[in-house]
């Protein structure tokens, strides 16, 4: 990271201090016991925590960058560059793929957000994978039928990320949609369309996710017969969120934030001597606190992280590990997998 000298006012390269980071002491101290407790049951959850921990350590390897012009030089070292987990290289990773995807991906036209969100009745049958796969399709499949409703000769451009926290790192598997606010016609003329209403989207979710969950026996009948006469089913849909066509910067902003760590190190605090992170967050709407208190306890499903840029491209998936659970609730930490179509 480059920093400006008080005094020069030059570019002056300052290296971050891995081992201050809460997240560092927590993983030196405690990796070992996940181990032996058998809780670390891929190769590449093992693979991470150690890279994670070698991460800007100048003993693991670093470049050395000199200027031929004044004859200055410093070691760079190296970075673990893993995925949702190493908050310096994830976040590098948020810088790289908003520019990327507002350069290669999006067009100058309007866009929006819809965010669509499960019962928490229901949130528990997301931690087998498979079903957050299908729960990327169903939207892919509402939203590109609801655009074709209204324009049969147009294609939308939508890019998904599946995430599955919360602000307060409870598991909450919810999809984040950034879309076209309109449909491209096969001659490249783009036509804007009024969004979908966040109404019809939400009942169309329901059913589809309840009747996903039950041919795959996640869910019986009687419970499928209980939420579909429940008033306020728990499901939701928000679509207030626009971007304008010439908001470049909105675009790439609204992207990065999509693909964003689980947790922020500033939000986080580790108490070494109780074995506990507490972790602040804005005030939760339904839990009324603002904190969380993370404890050692049990093995958690690992989180993954997916991407495909078309389809039928093939997955590219890179796991980190979780050992914790928040202590307020059953739900334990996830992570983000996110998928991305676009139009032609």
């Amino acid at each position: 990271m480059e920093r400006t000298d008080a005094t020069t006012q030059e570019p002056v390269y300052r290296p971050r201090n891995p081992r201050a980071s809460p997240l560092y002491r927590c993983v030196c101290e405690h990796a070992d016991e996940l181990r032996e407790a058998g809780h670390i049951h891929r190769r590449v959850e093992d693979e991470t925590l150690d890279r994670f921990l070698d991460c800007g350590d100048l003993h693991k390897g670093f470049a050395r960058v000199h200027c031929d012009a004044c004859g200055h030089e410093y070691l760079r070292p190296f970075s673990c560059k893993t995925r949702c987990f190493c908050p310096s290289c994830h976040q590098k990773r948020m810088l790289i793929y908003g520019e990327w995807v507002e350069e290669e991906v999006l067009g100058p036209v309007p866009h929006r957000q819809y965010v669509f969100t499960v019962p928490k009745l229901l949130r528990g049958a997301f931690h087998q994978r498979h079903r957050l796969g299908e729960l990327c399709r169903i939207v892919g499949r509402l939203l590109s039928e609801a655009y074709r409703a209204a324009d049969p000769d147009g294609q939308p451009g939508f890019i998904l990320f599946v995430q599955t926290f919360g602000d307060l790192v409870t598991f909450h598997p919810h999809i984040h949609a950034l879309v076209t606010d309109g449909v491209f016609h096969p001659n490249g003329v783009f036509r804007v369309l009024p969004p979908i209403p966040a109404e019809l989207l939400e009942q169309q979710l329901r059913r589809a996710v309840l009747e996903m969950l039950l041919a795959d026996e996640a869910i019986d009948e009687d419970l499928v017969a209980k939420l579909l006469s429940w008033q306020h089913s728990g499901f939701s849909v928000d679509n207030q969120v626009r971007i304008e066509a010439g908001d470049s910067e909105g675009r790439e902003q609204l992207a990065r934030y999509m693909i964003r760590a689980p947790f922020s190190l500033e939000k986080t605090e580790y108490k070494a001597e109780q074995g506990v992170i507490v972790y602040r967050s804005k005030l939760h709407a339904t839990l009324k606190r603002n904190f969380a208190r993370l404890i050692r306890e049990t093995h958690l499903p690992p989180w993954r992280l997916a991407r495909r840029f078309a389809p039928g491209e093939s997955f590219r998936s890179c796991p980190a590990p979780s050992g914790w659970r928040c202590c307020s609730s059953t739900y334990p930490t996830g992570g983000s997998t996110w998928f991305a179509t676009t139009a032609g």
